[in-house]
């Protein structure tokens, strides 16, 4: 079978490394809407994050009500039902991995800093997902792989690290190393169902983990204060729905069908362009300025996510040669 697209949506892997790549650029903005937030309100992470879930939840499910007009009889044909163990399995895990994710990188931050638990969570991320793929489905990284995941990290690193005050505290890389395992274990599970087919679609898994998420922070959430209260009400709530719906509902619909068909580590590495997004956003709109160390690292990682993409595609180009030599 060719590795140029997934078993059971054939999403071409280059459109794959598309998708992945508007994810993690997404991504990136949702810091800086929650600081906007944060700064209009006193809205407080969980309840940010429960807002989050639960508003993307809500889009996805009108946006796929709306598609399933249109296509409702062209996906009746392409995507096959996906077996029940096998759902019960995706479900709850990538689910779970979501909101370990989101609320243990949430704790990370309170207790040891932005810096510290940002430069551990995403420098940590590949690494765990590189060897997670390595012994759990046998994918090699080359040395070329092993190269740039290298320098991704590295990347992270002078990027965030290199702005100066960083206090290390214990607790805090605890709960960053937390966020990075509960993010490698949905990424690994994803591919690992991706490439054994199954037809699961990323707008059902999406949904799903929107819901368990949304379920498990909405305790915390209450105890912290569901309603926000602000001076600038409206500001506040267009906030909230872009949170929803960009950086939520759109970027994890296309995380999880670009993560399908991707190898694992080179997901881990593309979704890095996150902090690049970031340190733009903030230099564009909120007037911060460019330090050497944010240059530095944004070159580095800029590098890593180009070298991985096109050593995907090249695999992926190989595989279709193969593919096409059998036939």
């Amino acid at each position: 079978m060719s590795k140029s697209s997934c078993p059971s949506s054939g999403l071409p892997v280059g459109r794959g490394l598309i998708y992945l790549i508007v994810a993690g650029t997404a991504w990136g903005t949702a810091g800086a809407a929650a600081s906007l937030t944060f700064l209009a309100s006193d809205m407080g992470p969980l309840a940010l994050s429960f807002w989050r879930c639960a508003g993307g939840l809500v889009l996805l499910v009108a946006a796929r009500a709306l598609r399933r007009r249109v296509v409702a009889a062209a996906e009746a044909v392409v995507a096959p039902a996906e077996p029940r163990k096998r759902r019960l399995t995706r479900i709850p895990v990538t689910g779970l991995g979501l909101t370990v994710f989101q609320s243990a990188y949430f704790a990370a931050v309170q207790a040891t800093g932005l810096a510290v638990a940002t430069v551990v969570t995403m420098g940590a991320g590949p690494v765990l997902i590189a060897l997670g793929a390595r012994l759990t489905m046998g994918e090699r990284l080359g040395r070329v792989g092993v190269l740039t995941v290298i320098g991704a990290v590295v990347g992270v690193g002078v990027m965030v690290l290199g702005s100066g005050d960083a206090a290390v505290r214990p607790a805090g890389v605890f709960f960053a190393l937390l966020s990075a395992g509960g993010y490698a274990a949905m990424t690994l599970l994803t591919r690992r169902l991706g490439r054994d087919g199954g037809g699961a679609d990323p707008f059902h898994t999406t949904a799903w983990a929107f819901v368990i998420c949304s379920l498990c922070l909405l305790p915390f959430a209450a105890a912290e204060g569901l309603l926000p209260h602000t001076g600038d009400p409206v500001r506040v709530v267009w906030l909230l729905v872009y949170v929803a719906a960009v950086p939520t509902a759109l970027a994890y619909a296309l995380y999880f069908a670009g993560a399908a068909v991707v190898r694992s580590a080179t997901v881990s590495v593309i979704t890095l362009i996150e902090p690049v997004s970031a340190a733009v956003i903030a230099v564009v709109l909120l007037g911060e300025h460019l330090t050497v160390a944010t240059v530095a690292g944004t070159l580095l990682l800029l590098a890593a996510v180009a070298g991985l993409a096109f050593a995907e595609a090249r695999t992926a180009a190989l595989g279709r040669r193969a593919a096409g030599a059998l036939v």
